[in-house]
């Protein structure tokens, strides 16, 4: 593993943009798709990055289900009116599409394995750039830049659409997606709306709150109000359970398909970690982590502190040999975990994200985030990558 500095493409900016990338470079004039850089991995290295995410899919899969069985849900401060809907969703296997792990490592010369930093199995984004954007760059790269002809570990695209046609049968019509109004999360939500139809799935897109709730029907209506019963929300279930049609979604949870399904929650969840570590203690693909107010918490000096729900590097403490070197704003609160530092991944100054993507529970891509920060937020860089 490798960063190679590159030349971008003579209009880039247009290229992405025609392909869907809109909010290519950031306030400050600063690339947030940056094609000046590439992330180059032996086929050995990508072989263990994919065999990681399925490792660590089919672990988190068993560490759900250990929740459930002891009832650990307190300590994910999932709330008590959810547990009936997350058990039936659980047993019942309603329709789930994607998920992405976050990983560091710095490939095989570190002499380690990739290290789990967090799941997001609920919301996550950056998905266009991992799946379209770099595939297209990669096409575009001229074969002069390396000795023999790139890949990329990438078939997001497919998977995607081979899985809509998979859950299509469990699906009433249209599907709505819905989300947030702002950039980010209308991509995401507007790629995925095209892989469906790409299937042949009808569908509509809207925006989270014009999702209403009529209380003589019970049922959640369009703004044409008609009814909905598929529903792919790209809004997480820990906030949609702090809204005020939060007792509707549960009340009639087991007659509309929610995407994510509401389990997911247990997955995105921070408080995942430490549970990871109790069920495979110094796995070598976890780091330890505990919740705060565990008594192993008190043992460990250099770590990193987390809220169990917060988000794009949010509230998050960096903390090395008893001192705090790095801190981040943010809006969340509630219960912690800490969890240890992970090996340096760093390149040319910069911290590296790996996101391996989990489509119908099989790894399947790679997105690479980078950052001079050592906390990975919302500003970080994608950077495209390839493998030889």
């Amino acid at each position: 593993m490798q960063r190679i500095t590159l030349t971008p493409r003579e209009g880039w900016q247009q290229k992405v943009e025609s392909i869907g990338l809109t909010f290519h470079t950031l306030d400050n004039g600063t690339p947030y798709w940056d094609e000046s850089a590439a992330y180059s991995f032996t086929a050995a290295e990508i072989d263990t990055l994919e065999a990681a995410g399925n490792k660590l899919q089919e672990m988190c899969l068993a560490a759900a289900q250990h929740i459930i069985d002891e009832r650990r849900y307190a300590e994910l401060d999932i709330p008590d009116f959810a547990i009936e809907a997350i058990e039936w969703a659980w047993n019942n296997e309603p329709p789930a599409l994607y998920g992405r792990f976050d990983l560091s490592w710095a490939g095989a010369q570190s002499g380690h394995a990739p290290k789990l930093l967090e799941y997001n199995a609920d919301t996550p984004t950056s998905l266009l750039e991992a799946s379209v954007v770099q595939w297209h760059w990669l096409k575009d790269m001229p074969s002069s830049l390396v000795s023999a002809k790139p890949d990329q570990f990438n078939s997001i695209h497919e998977k995607l659409i081979a899985k809509w046609k998979d859950i299509d049968p469990y699906l009433s019509k249209p599907i709505y997606f819905a989300a947030l109004d702002n950039p980010e999360d209308q991509l995401t939500v507007t790629y995925l709306r095209d892989t469906a139809q790409q299937a042949g799935l009808n569908t509509l897109q809207m925006f989270m709150n014009e999702i209403g709730w009529n209380d003589e029907q019970q049922l959640f209506l369009d703004p044409d109000e008609q009814p909905m019963f598929s529903i792919f929300k790209l809004y997480p279930w820990e906030a949609m359970l702090q809204e005020e049609f939060a007792p509707h979604a549960i009340d009639t949870y087991t007659s509309i398909r929610w995407i994510e399904p509401i389990w997911k929650m247990l997955l995105s969840n921070k408080g995942i970690l430490p549970v990871l570590w109790d069920l495979y203690p110094n796995h070598e693909l976890l780091l330890e982590a505990h919740f705060v107010d565990n008594s192993s918490s008190a043992t460990m000096s250099s770590y990193v502190r987390k809220p169990l729900m917060s988000r794009e590097g949010a509230n998050i403490t960096l903390v090395r040999d008893g001192a705090t070197v790095a801190t981040t704003p943010g809006p969340y609160e509630g219960r912690q975990i800490i969890q240890a530092l992970t090996p340096d991944a760093v390149f040319d100054h910069r911290h590296t994200v790996l996101g391996l993507w989990m489509i119908d529970q099989d790894c399947c891509g790679l997105g690479v985030r980078e950052s001079f920060n050592p906390i990975t937020d919302n500003l970080s860089s994608f950077v495209p990558h390839f493998f030889v």
